[in-house]
């Protein structure tokens, strides 16, 4: 399968370097997503001639992961993978996602909790709420998916085709979830071990982290509601 591993990056510029260099030793084709970073993240992208897509300003993890999905649609890959440009995701757990894809699965998420697995499993707040989003999925699509926020995915040709055209810009992996679902896409889950983030800062803060749990449980309802009424 031809493959193109997405790595949005907003102010990595620690980082995108070496992640870049052990997606290329690992023998993937590849492509920086800079969502309008403000540090020199599209610098070091150009010193070390990364291939980089550079958006203008700041689109969000969702509309950078779209703007990738579309880059491998225009340019015939058959799976793309996100990557994260902050250090957690493993190089070596991107097979794994792959054959699953291989196995007729659409959607391949690289989940922390399907078996008991080392590595960094997220804070015990953030665990709780990904429990709680975990239930919200399974109630109203009869799925069971132990990693709903899991930014670590393979996409076949059917989801990357579905999520350049609908895919949601603020919190976007639970929500894409149902998505594929409601489509009838195929989801499974593969167990991979992540690392703590080698720096930057998360995207979801503490702050913001109710509004986050209440943005996406509305959105996964109001999608399934709908989907459910305009299938009456």
């Amino acid at each position: 399968m031809k493959t193109l591993l997405i790595i949005p990056a907003y102010n990595e510029a620690r980082n995108i370097a070496g992640v870049a260099q052990a997606v290329a030793e690992a023998g993937y084709d590849f492509i920086v997503i800079n969502d309008g970073s403000t540090d020199d993240t599209l610098e070091v992208c150009r010193e070390h001639d990364l291939p980089v897509l550079d958006l203008k300003q700041n689109l969000g993890i969702g509309g950078a992961v779209q703007a990738g999905h579309k880059y491998a649609l225009e340019n015939g890959y058959d799976v793309d993978v996100q990557f994260d440009g902050d250090g957690q995701h493993d190089i070596r757990y991107v097979p794994p996602l792959l054959d699953l894809i291989e196995q007729g699965a659409d959607l391949a998420i690289g989940s922390r909790f399907v078996e008991r697995t080392e590595g960094f499993r997220s804070s015990f707040m953030r665990r709780i709420g990904i429990r709680w989003l975990s239930g919200c999925i399974c109630l109203f699509s009869g799925r069971r998916i132990t990693d709903p926020t899991s930014g670590f995915r393979a996409c076949s040709k059917r989801s990357i085709s579905l999520f350049c055209r609908n895919y949601p810009t603020d919190y976007p992996e639970p929500e894409s979830i149902v998505t594929a679902i409601g489509n009838g896409l195929s989801v499974q889950e593969a167990p991979v071990i992540m690392h703590e983030r080698v720096g930057g800062a998360s995207s979801i803060r503490a702050l913001g982290s109710i509004y986050y749990m209440v943005k996406v449980s509305l959105a996964i309802a109001i999608m399934s509601l709908s989907r459910s009424k305009g299938m009456k």
